[in-house]
């Protein structure tokens, strides 16, 4: 749980960072990509080539894809017209995803999880009530995407190391997720980045080795290391710790001009769509209980 804890923290400061210092100045899809080359730089070294199943490979490419390279280009997108609260908040509904999908890989079908769904898009209209835009909802979609392949890849890793024990460390077999994630962050800077657009300043560059070393490198290692080592009910739980704590750092320090009723209104709502999504979950639960 150590390691869940710090990287709750890390990434708690690491979206004020984004959103002050790159979102609108840095290219968003050369921001993702000079992060993923410096962890790769990290853990490419570290990494075990011979002894390791082709199949565990090929298993961890899809989670690299997943976790970080489709989230995290959803996630820089998702700046460009969101707030850093919003993005917090909106980041809240991971553990939904993860409901969800746990349920299909086990076969199960929670109807409470669609009406969560319902009542967390009903959250965010609440935040932004009096300036809805398609711009406003394109980018709660990005991020409810951004959740889901963030939530897929954490419920893969867990699954995929245990069936596939080994004795090597983790950090021997975890450079495969960053060569997943390159496969789809270098296309798409190739495809749609602006060169134009590179960090200018040394602050934006210093701000760029911190994410790439710290959350992408040791804060995705240590976090999926972690999800392997707790319950999934503890797991959800700190899914989202790191939403308060950013929270507050950034409306102390960066943005202490918003419009703090509506957010927090909003933000309840979202949070009982989350009481509403484990309902399905608690029931059979405690069925099973009494039959102890």
């Amino acid at each position: 749980m150590g390691y869940l804890l710090i990287v709750a923290l890390i990434q708690a400061f690491s979206f004020s960072l984004i959103g002050e210092y790159l979102a609108g100045h840095v290219d968003s899809y050369f921001a993702v990509l000079a992060r993923v080359l410096l962890a790769g730089l990290v853990f490419l070294p570290l990494t075990r080539w011979r002894q390791v199943e082709p199949r565990f490979m090929r298993s961890m490419l899809l989670i690299g894809a997943l976790q970080y390279g489709i989230t995290y280009v959803c996630l820089y997108l998702s700046f460009r017209v969101l707030t850093v609260p919003e993005v917090l908040l909106f980041t809240i509904l991971t553990p939904l995803h993860v409901t969800l999908i746990e349920d299909a890989l086990n076969r199960r079908f929670n109807p409470w999880a669609l009406v969560a769904a319902l009542v967390a898009v009903a959250g965010a209209a609440v935040i932004r009530f009096d300036s809805i835009s398609p711009d406003f909802f394109m980018g709660f979609l990005l991020l409810q995407l951004a959740n889901f392949t963030y939530a897929a890849g954490q419920v893969l890793y867990r699954h995929l190391i245990a069936r596939n024990p080994s004795d090597l460390p983790h950090y021997r077999r975890f450079g495969y997720f960053y060569l997943g994630a390159l496969l789809v962050v270098l296309p798409a800077f190739l495809l749609f980045g602006n060169a134009q657009h590179l960090p200018s300043t040394e602050v934006q560059w210093l701000v760029l080795l911190f994410l790439g070393l710290c959350p992408t490198a040791l804060g995705l290692y240590w976090w999926n290391k972690g999800a392997c080592l707790v319950s999934g009910a503890t797991l959800a739980v700190m899914n989202n710790l790191h939403v308060p704590v950013g929270l507050l750092l950034n409306l102390l320090i960066w943005n202490q001009h918003e419009p703090l009723g509506r957010l927090f209104i909003g933000g309840a709502v979202i949070l009982a769509s989350l009481w509403l999504s484990r309902l399905g979950t608690q029931r059979p639960l405690l069925a099973g209980q009494g039959r102890g």
